[in-house]
C-alpha cells in the first residue's frame, strides 16, 4: 500500500531524446544536455550529464535538508554537514537495470554517535528520497563525526 500525501509543491521536468538528449524543468530552472556515460558504452559527451548524476545531486539536496530539519528538532546543527550521494547503476540480478546508492555523510562538528542517530532518524523518518527507494534500491549509509 502507498502512503498518500498532501503535495506542497509540483514540478514538472521533460525529457527529450533520452540518454542522448536533453532535459528541463517546466520552469527552466534546470536544464541539461545528457549523453550515455562511457563506462555504459556511450560516447561520454563533454560538458553533458546523465540521469545518475540528476539523481544523485538531488538526492544529496534533499537528505542534507532532512538531516537539517531533524538535527533542529533535537536542538542540535547539522548546518556543516556534508552529504555525498555515490548513485550506481548496473545489470540487475533479474533482468533490466537497477541503481544502488551510498549516502556518506561527514560532519565533524558532531560526536560520531550522535550524528549516527541523526543520519538514521533522517533515512529512516523523513527523506522522501530514502522513503522512495526503500525496499527497491540498496541504500548503505556512511557517516563520519568527530
Amino acid at each position: 500500500m502507498v502512503d498518500k500525501i498532501k503535495p506542497l509543491l509540483t514540478v514538472a521536468a521533460t525529457a527529450t531524446g533520452g540518454r542522448n538528449g536533453h532535459t528541463a524543468a517546466a520552469d527552466g530552472s534546470v536544464k541539461a544536455d545528457l549523453s550515455v556515460a562511457r563506462e555504459m558504452g556511450g560516447p561520454g559527451k563533454p560538458g553533458t550529464t546523465t540521469p545518475e548524476h540528476l539523481f544523485a545531486a538531488g538526492y544529496a539536496a534533499c537528505f542534507g535538508g532532512a538531516l537539517d530539519f531533524i538535527a533542529k528538532s533535537h536542538k542540535k546543527d547539522a548546518s556543516k554537514a556534508a552529504v555525498t550521494c555515490n548513485v550506481s547503476i548496473g545489470p540487475r540480478e533479474g533482468g533490466g537495470f537497477g541503481l544502488a546508492v551510498k549516502i556518506h555523510v561527514e560532519d565533524k562538528s558532531l560526536p560520531q554517535a550522535e550524528l549516527l542517530a541523526l543520519v538514521t532518524e533522517a533515512h529512516e523518518k523523513i527523506c522522501p528520497y530514502s522513503h522512495a527507494t526503500r525496499g527497491n534500491v540498496d541504500v548503505q549509509l556512511e557517516v563520519v563525526g568527530s
